[in-house]
């Protein structure tokens, strides 16, 4: 008997753990702490292991937060979806009141680490992005396809975040990180759009940049918006924040993310999408990584 209720005991928290990773958005949180991380590293100036860890715990619950709200306000879209069906709030495997409880202990619990650990700007920045991504952002989705651009904000703040941990100031380069990543937002954010353009649509969400869905029209904004960010990825390079390589391999790989944006705006087809969206998945980490190490 003892043993039966062991095994239900670790059932149960293993499903629980699930649920919270769910709820949490894992993957996308960890993306946001790289970005984020990446960002402090290409400030330079002596490594303080102190502000690095918070900033990562920091963000890490800040981002948490923001994810928790959004799926505490869209609970009953989500039933929708087949993409967001399973989630513990729709499947009711977590209460609403479970679900609020979890977002003040990672909102007050970010901001603590941020505020003691980094320097009140970076803690500014970061809870405020959690308020435009939850409550601007989020019930926009249904109003405009404008609301991508209003999401691309928070998007595009962690490496700045982390920047502004380092150096407790906005400057140029600190700018150049947010416009590269702010720029990197649409392709990828459209590609995933045009991927669950049906999905989307069960739910009321207006996310490709016109109403016409897998169109020509659609595929020639994805592709000039792909275009754009070459040129502003290669800005550190031609003001002297990095040198001539980095600036190639750059250049490089910003062509390499042009290519399935060719692709799509010639064929309209979901396969062009997909190649696209795990593109964009390569480019950014690629780009941030070279602009830290500064071949």
């Amino acid at each position: 008997m003892l043993a039966e209720n062991s095994v239900h005991i670790e059932k149960s928290s293993s499903l629980k753990i699930s649920d919270y990773i769910a709820f949490t958005k894992l993957r996308l949180s960890l993306l946001v702490l790289f970005s984020a991380g990446l960002g402090y590293l290409i400030a330079g100036g002596i490594f303080n292991g102190r502000t690095f860890t918070c900033l990562l715990i920091g963000g890490f619950c800040i981002t948490a937060a923001s994810n928790g709200l959004n799926q505490i306000f869209e609970r009953e879209l989500d039933k929708l979806m087949k993409r967001t069906m399973s989630r513990p709030l729709p499947k009711e495997k977590m209460s609403v009141t479970e679900a609020y409880v979890l977002v003040v202990v990672f909102a007050l619990t970010g901001t603590l680490f941020l505020w003691f650990g980094t320097n009140p700007l970076c803690t500014v920045l970061s809870v405020s992005s959690l308020f435009l991504y939850a409550f601007v952002y989020t019930p926009l989705k249904r109003v405009s396809s404008i609301a991508v651009f209003v999401g691309a904000i928070p998007g595009a703040l962690p490496p700045l975040l982390g920047y502004v941990a380092a150096r407790g100031t906005i400057d140029y380069m600190a700018m150049l990180l947010f416009a590269t990543q702010f720029m990197w937002q649409f392709p990828h954010f459209w590609a995933i759009a045009w991927r669950l353009n049906e999905d989307y649509k069960t739910a009321g969400f207006s996310l490709l940049p016109f109403p016409s869905g897998h169109s020509l029209q659609n595929a020639f904004q994805i592709l000039l918006y792909t275009l754009f960010l070459i040129p502003v990825s290669l800005i550190p390079a031609f003001i002297g924040y990095s040198n001539p390589i980095t600036g190639v391999i750059i250049g490089l790989a910003g062509i390499a993310f042009f290519i399935p944006a060719v692709w799509l705006y010639r064929s309209l087809n979901m396969k062009a999408a997909s190649a696209l969206m795990f593109s964009s998945f390569l480019y950014l980490p690629v780009v941030q990584i070279f602009m830290w190490v500064n071949l």
